[in-house]
């Protein structure tokens, strides 16, 4: 009876672990899809914009949660004087993320 219990328990701590594997990478999928459309808008191009992209995926690791991310990109949108509300980073954050779910279960 405590080898099913067992096995049972392991399964759920391989799935467990999976989701947890399966949200980073869509997180970190999502932060750096963010980082290209800001970093468009910047006018950013070519390595200078994947540079920019992996900062913001960088910017993830500072605290649990998105918030360390919408910071690092309000300081850079103003520092560039975009015209782009923090409610519209948090849209595009949003859209984005389903974006990078759907990328990654197509394995692109």
């Amino acid at each position: 009876m405590s080898n099913g219990f067992s096995e049972r328990e392991k399964g759920f701590e391989s799935k467990f672990s999976r989701d947890n594997e399966s949200e980073f990478k869509t997180t970190a999928r999502r932060n750096k899809l963010l980082g290209l459309w800001l970093a468009d808008k910047m006018g950013l191009v070519g390595e200078e914009a994947q540079a920019y992209a992996m900062e913001v995926v960088k910017a993830d690791f500072e605290e649990p949660g998105h918030e360390d991310v919408v910071r690092k990109v309000m300081v850079d949108i103003k520092i560039h004087d975009l015209d782009i509300s923090e409610h519209l980073v948090r849209t595009e954050m949003d859209n984005l993320l389903l974006v990078a779910k759907k990328q990654i279960e197509d394995g692109v």
